[in-house]
């Protein structure tokens, strides 16, 4: 390669990230996947009471706020699963996208999500600039 070509090399906008950069993400990925999942079994079976083996459904209680302040436990905990069942999905999404060598391309601009966004949220599919004018 001449100086000619390096330099041609060098003003080329990176369009994706490289085999190895995707590797990185994909494992924090799967990191992160892995919490979610363990957190969404953890929601999911406080508010089914899969674990509770006790006399609760039989019992006579006569605790109404204790009941009222249970039933609105359930409620918060399935609108957390739900939360969690649909960033479990963001972050499937994610890896299919790093199969596809997709993963980290702004679906508003075009251009690359910066290494630092995708770290903090790996499944982000904006960039900070493209997130920002969206809100707006």
């Amino acid at each position: 390669m001449n100086k000619q070509d390096t330099k041609k090399k060098d003003n080329q906008v990176k369009t994706r990230y490289s085999d190895e950069e995707l590797e990185e993400f994909k494992q924090i990925i799967l990191e992160k996947l892995d919490k979610a999942n363990r957190d969404l079994k953890m929601l999911t079976e406080a508010f089914t009471n899969t674990d509770e083996h006790g006399t609760d459904d039989t019992s006579p209680t006569f605790k109404v706020l204790e009941e009222g302040y249970q039933v609105l436990s359930k409620e918060e905990n399935s609108r957390l699963a739900a939360r969690q069942s649909k960033f479990i999905q963001n972050l499937e999404n994610a890896l299919v996208r790093i199969e596809n060598k997709t993963y980290g391309i702004c679906r508003s601009t075009g251009k690359l999500i910066s290494k630092e966004r995708l770290r903090s949220v790996p499944h982000a599919t904006l960039s900070i600039d493209a997130k920002l004018k969206q809100s707006k």
